[in-house]
C-alpha cells in the first residue's frame, strides 16, 4: 500500500497488561448480563488507522455520537494495528480497527480483546512491492533479501503466506520490523528488497514511489479485518457492542451514498494527495458491510493462528472463539 509523506502520527507506546491465560474470563462469562446499559456510557475512546474509511466517516458525520448521544467521543489515530491493541490491552481505547493478524498475536500474549466484527479485505488492497528497478520476478528470489514489514499486522501474516507458498522460511530472509513511516524511508532509500504494506500506504508506494506488486492478497483466499473492543466495556455495557457496529454499518451505507463526499473526507482526514486517495478509496468494496463473526471468518483467523504457532511466530496455540463477542440478539 502506499505510504504517503511521512505521516505525523503520535503512537500510543504502552506495555500491554494482559490477564494471564488462566485469568481469562471464558465466553460465556465475557457476556455475563449487566444491568448498565449504553446510555450510561460517559466516554467512548476509538483508535483509527489511515485505513479506516468506515471510522473515518462515522467522526465526519458524529455517527457515534448518534449511538452513544451521552458520551464524550475521543479518537486516537495508531500507524498500525499491534500499537492499537497494546492500547487497548491497557484500556486506552475502548475500540479499535485491525487487520486480521494483530489480534492473533496480542491473544497469544495473553492480551485481553473481543472481536466484535469483521470486514472484507479488498483483494488488492495489500501487497509485496519493490522497487520499480529491482531485478526480482519471483516470490522464491526474496531468499537472502531484506523485507520490511510491520510486526504483528496484516502484512506479516500475507509474507508469513507468501514465504509458505514459495517453499521459504523465515531464516531464509532478512525480516526488517519497521512501521509504515519509517519503512517507506528505507524503501525510497533502496536500503530495502521489498515491503509488505497496505492501503493507503501501498497506494502511495506505487504512485510516488513507483513500487511494483510481487504479489497481493488477493492471490490467496479471502482475507478479513477486524472491528475489536475492550472485553471490559463489552461486559459492563452489553448492548454497547451492537450500537458500534451500528454506527460503522450507518457509515458504510453513508459512503455508497455519498462517494464523492466520502473520497474528500478521506483525501482531507489522510493528508494524502488526491491522486493517491482516489487509488485507494477505489480499491475499498462498495458496500462493505460490518457483522458479527461467522464460523467461516472464526476458521480463517484459526488457520491465521495455527501457522502462526507451526512456523513458530506465536509461541503457544490459542483458540480465536473464546475471544469473539456475541450480539444479544443471537
Amino acid at each position: 500500500m502506499r505510504i504517503l509523506k511521512t505521516f505525523s502520527i503520535v503512537g500510543l507506546t504502552t506495555l500491554g497488561l494482559g490477564l494471564s491465560a488462566c485469568q481469562k474470563p471464558d465466553a460465556e462469562t465475557a457476556q455475563a448480563p449487566s444491568t448498565q446499559k449504553s446510555a450510561d456510557v460517559k466516554t467512548v475512546s476509538i483508535g483509527f488507522q489511515k485505513s479506516a474509511l468506515n471510522l473515518l466517516v462515522a467522526r465526519d458525520q458524529k455517527l457515534f455520537e448518534q449511538q452513544f448521544p451521552h458520551a464524550k467521543i475521543e479518537w486516537k489515530e495508531f500507524p498500525a494495528g499491534p500499537q492499537m491493541l497494546e492500547a487497548l490491552a491497557v484500556g486506552a481505547v475502548d475500540y479499535g480497527y485491525v487487520g486480521n493478524t494483530p489480534p492473533i498475536f496480542a491473544q497469544a500474549a495473553n492480551k485481553d480483546l473481543n472481536y466484535l466484527g469483521y470486514e472484507v479485505v479488498p483483494a488488492d488492497s495489500l501487497a509485496v512491492v519493490l522497487p520499480a528497478n529491482s531485478s526480482i520476478k519471483t516470490i522464491q528470489e526474496l531468499r537472502g533479501k531484506r523485507v520490511a514489514v510491520q510486526k504483528g499486522s496484516s502484512a506479516h501474516e500475507l509474507l508469513a503466506k507468501t514465504l509458505q507458498k514459495a517453499g521459504l522460511t523465515w531464516t531464509d530472509i532478512q525480516p526488517i520490523w519497521l512501521p509504515p513511516a519509517d519503512a517507506r524511508a528505507a524503501f525510497d532509500k533502496k536500503s530495502i528488497d521489498a515491503w509488505v504494506i497496505w492501503d493507503p500506504f501501498l497506494s502511495a508506494a506505487q504512485i510516488d514511489g513507483h513500487a511494483k506488486v510481487l504479489i497481493e492478497s488477493g492471490d490467496f483466499p479471502k482475507s478479513y479485518s477486524f472491528y475489536i473492543a475492550n472485553p471490559k466495556v463489552i461486559q459492563t455495557y452489553p448492548d454497547a457492542g451492537e450500537k458500534f457496529l451500528s454506527a460503522v454499518n450507518a457509515a458504510d451505507q453513508w459512503i455508497v451514498g455519498h462517494q464523492p463526499e466520502a473520497e474528500k473526507i478521506y483525501q482531507q482526514s489522510t493528508g494524502l494527495a488526491p491522486t493517491i486517495a482516489a487509488q485507494a478509496f477505489g480499491r475499498r468494496l462498495k458496500p462493505s458491510p460490518v457483522l458479527p463473526l461467522t464460523p467461516e471468518v472464526v476458521q480463517a483467523q484459526q488457520q491465521i493462528a495455527d501457522l502462526f504457532k507451526h512456523v513458530q511466530l506465536i509461541p503457544n496455540t490459542i483458540q480465536v472463539q473464546q475471544q469473539v463477542w456475541t450480539p444479544s440478539s443471537h
